[in-house]
């Protein structure tokens, strides 16, 4: 049979096997996010409950929040909902670079988007003096948005199994230790990645010039620029053909599965910068 009609007998969207026709798969992942959505909801209105009654002497969130820098993690995450779309289309096309470019890409946004959390909590709680104890909005916001992270880390880290996976060769006797390498290796180049964007931003913003900043940073993130880079030549190496690959079109729908997930926590992300952020500056 041609690639053409193989392609033409595989149908994306609805499985004719079930009672149904939805992908057991894909109704499984939205029984999951429709739970997911009413945890979500209650920890919004819990927010919102206790903002429309604050208490006395409590925290002004226009002097503790940052818009700027939340809206430009929130474009972030939502170019991350672009990559996705794109992955989800490449697999249906059976096109395997595509994909994995478009998971990389997916990938990079989304720790973007999670290193501009660890920064923006890390200034709220040394500068702001805002902890999860010693208000309420601290309390709410840190366990609102703290959840959400956790979910953004979890799509992460699935994302980076689902790349891995598309290398996998058919033919490979040892393809369990060559995947968890391969998984770690990319968890090394993205930690390592985190750590030293973390510190140039830090190197930034204390000290007075750029030319001492990128010194100190030199010095400070030496170990892990040199672990980044390392770790990058061995992804490059992992990422070398090594024969065809147990992973086509056919697998389309455990990508459209994890697109389910990753567009849902943009669209969370979305209702959680509006009632949080831009609703105390309005």
């Amino acid at each position: 049979m041609s690639s053409h009609a193989a392609t033409a007998t595989i149908d994306h969207h609805h499985d004719p096997s079930t009672t149904t026709g939805i992908p057991n798969k894909k109704l499984l992942m939205w029984a999951f996010l429709a739970s997911d959505c009413m945890f979500f909801g209650a920890l919004i209105s819990t927010h919102l409950i206790y903002r429309l009654h604050p208490p006395a002497g409590g925290l002004d969130p226009k002097q503790v929040f940052s818009p700027e820098l939340t809206s430009f993690s929130t474009f972030i995450l939502l170019m991350s909902s672009l990559m996705m779309a794109l992955a989800v289309t490449a697999i249906q096309k059976g096109n395997l670079k595509s994909l994995r470019w478009s998971l990389l890409t997916t990938i990079f946004f989304g720790l973007i988007f999670l290193g501009c959390q660890v920064y923006e909590f890390q200034h709220f709680v040394h500068d702001k003096k805002m902890t999860l104890s010693n208000s309420l909005l601290g309390s709410t916001f840190y366990t609102l948005t703290g959840t959400h992270g956790c979910h953004v880390a979890i799509g992460v880290l699935w994302l980076v199994l689902m790349y891995v996976r598309s290398f996998k060769v058919a033919s490979s006797s040892s393809w369990l230790s060559h995947q968890l390498l391969h998984a770690i290796t990319l968890i090394v180049v993205l930690l390592a990645s985190l750590k030293v964007t973390l510190g140039l931003v830090h190197a930034i913003q204390v000290e007075p010039s750029l030319g001492v900043a990128f010194g100190h940073f030199l010095k400070a993130e030496f170990l892990f620029i040199a672990i980044g880079l390392l770790a990058t030549g061995a992804l490059v190496w992992f990422a070398r053909p090594r024969g065809p690959v147990q992973f086509s079109e056919a697998n389309a729908i455990d990508v459209e599965s994890m697109g389910l997930y990753w567009h849902f926590v943009d669209i969370v992300w979305i209702v959680i910068f509006t009632v949080v952020y831009l609703l105390e500056f309005l």
